[in-house]
């Protein structure tokens, strides 16, 4: 007995020094997890000496994962899919010693009160942070008080980044938060001033999903107002780029970067170049099993919408292999009015996800405030992105998920008749009763006039009198304008202060379009 005692203190004398575990940026208390598909877990580890030897195990819901960590200090294991889960479990990680009879355990992490569910990520410019609940009664949800209190949905859980750039990908460690009064409240500063608080479009879309789906719901928010596209993309989302973006992919980002001290490009401020707010705020999320992100940005880039469609499509490319997910989805709001002409960016970003196959429009061409660029009713921009996800990834029996869409246009006898997709006929909805879409022709001098409908099915009015109604009773539109004898193009809200009144059958708005 004396000498097999002596033997297992000199086995434990041999022990590697302690090992202290770090888990990545996801896994702390209260986190959702992705439902069927793999889930990389990962993180760090003191790195192992040479010819030393660094062993990992998870456990969670009876899985039981290791790896090996030979040199550096990362480690990585993917758990099998699983099931959703409202239960509240604990995930395990433990640094060991594999032994001939048993293992010896040097360090254990627990991260506490794990659901397993439905992950996205919100992420964009300021109508993306614009939040649920605030101190700003002109930069808020319009309902937000009344949701924030009324909402008690503890199995949605949610992530608010911090504002941050960097020239390198940032540690990072999520704080998870419940939806209930107590926690949505929690940013509500008595100082006046506003706060961290979650997007209100990410708080209407968690909360949609959860609905409809009764799983646990985890939702990411990283945005930042005033930002372009450029900082959100990452460096791998540029390889292979289209030509015309080249400028900012080979844009030589610098740690001491100031304001003024480079203005040529894409950039407009230190937070402005390339890849440095994905770094900040995002990076440290990949490769986060997740279906998908929301993107609600545009604004900054609207200068130069001949080239968002590259710049969106290098946006997804990367999130997509970052987070090494061939099938990521991206939902893209497309911009609302205002006091100022939208129509390349909302023409550019109708044309990325015509191409994208994950990707889909959510258009707001109804919603939008003239004279606040921070329309406050993102309840109804959440649920157009929400349909999407409920019949593309959800399997939802929705007849229609997408806005119309032009197919065609012909010019003959003085009239255009336009044809489009997602639509089988037409109402007209205009608060003052007016049967007057934005339409306009043009001839071939170029000059836009207005442009009524011709096509307007035919009713009764008072006396027996036949009258135009508010419904058009096939895809085409047919219009005209006396003030364009031969018209040779079309365009729909083209002019700034113009809002959309053409819905299909599905309550889904026509978008701002220019036909070729």
């Amino acid at each position: 007995m004396k000498k097999t005692y002596i033997a297992f203190v000199a086995a434990i004398a041999a022990l590697p020094l302690f090992a202290e575990i770090k888990m990545g940026a996801p896994f702390t208390d209260g986190a959702v997890l992705q439902r069927g598909m793999k889930v990389p877990v990962w993180g760090k580890v003191t790195p192992p000496a040479d010819g030393e030897v660094r062993n990992i195990r998870v456990e969670f819901a009876g899985q039981v994962k290791t790896c090996e960590v030979l040199q550096g200090d990362h480690w990585e294991v993917d758990l099998d899919p699983m099931e959703a889960s409202k239960e509240s479990r604990t995930m395990k990680v433990s640094e060991f010693t594999p032994g001939l009879f048993f293992d010896s355990v040097n360090e254990t992490v627990e991260v506490k009160d794990i659901l397993v569910g439905e992950v996205w990520f919100a992420s964009g410019q300021s109508n993306m942070e614009c939040p649920i609940w605030g101190g700003n009664t002109r930069y808020r949800d319009m309902k937000g008080g009344l949701m924030t209190t009324a909402t008690y949905l503890p199995n949605i859980r949610y992530v608010k980044s911090s504002k941050a750039w960097s020239v390198e990908p940032k540690d990072l460690q999520a704080k998870w938060c419940k939806f209930t009064p107590e926690s949505l409240q929690l940013f509500h500063r008595e100082d006046g001033k506003r706060g961290t608080e979650l997007s209100a479009v990410a708080f209407y879309y968690a909360r949609e999903l959860y609905l409809a789906l009764d799983v646990p719901i985890g939702i990411l928010d990283a945005s930042w107002g005033g930002t372009n596209i450029d900082a959100w993309t990452p460096r791998s989302g540029y390889d292979g780029c289209d030509e015309s973006i080249k400028a900012a992919a080979e844009y030589p980002v610098k740690a001491d970067w100031k304001a003024k001290a480079d203005k040529k490009g894409p950039i407009g401020g230190a937070h402005q170049q390339p890849t440095v707010l994905y770094n900040g705020m995002a990076a440290a999320y990949a490769p986060m099993a997740m279906r998908g992100f929301i993107w609600y940005q545009g604004c900054h880039n609207s200068g130069e919408s001949q080239l968002y469609c590259a710049k969106l499509h290098a946006l997804y490319n990367g999130w997509s292999r970052d987070f090494e997910n061939p099938d990521l989805k991206l939902y893209v709001v497309q911009l609302a009015p205002w006091n100022q002409n939208w129509l390349g960016i909302c023409m550019a970003q109708t044309q990325f996800c015509a191409e994208e196959k994950n990707a889909a429009l959510a258009v707001t061409a109804d919603v939008g405030n003239f004279d606040d660029i921070h329309p406050n009713d993102k309840e109804i921009v959440a649920k157009r992105l929400a349909v999407h996800a409920l019949k593309r990834d959800y399997g939802f029996a929705i007849p229609e998920d997408d806005s119309p869409v032009l197919k065609s246009a012909s010019f003959e006898g003085g009239k255009a008749t336009l044809s489009f997709d997602n639509v089988k006929d037409w109402y007209v909805y205009a608060p003052d009763r007016s049967r007057n879409p934005a339409f306009e022709l043009a001839g071939a001098d170029g000059k836009w006039q207005p442009a009524k409908v011709e096509n307007y099915r035919k009713g009764k009015g008072q006396g027996g009198a036949e009258v135009d109604t508010d419904y058009i009773d096939t895809p085409e539109i047919v219009l005209s304008s006396e003030a364009v004898p031969e018209p040779v193009k079309a365009r729909y809200m083209g002019k700034a202060r113009t809002a959309g009144t053409l819905y299909n059958e599905a309550s889904l708005p026509l978008g701002p379009f220019e036909t070729k």
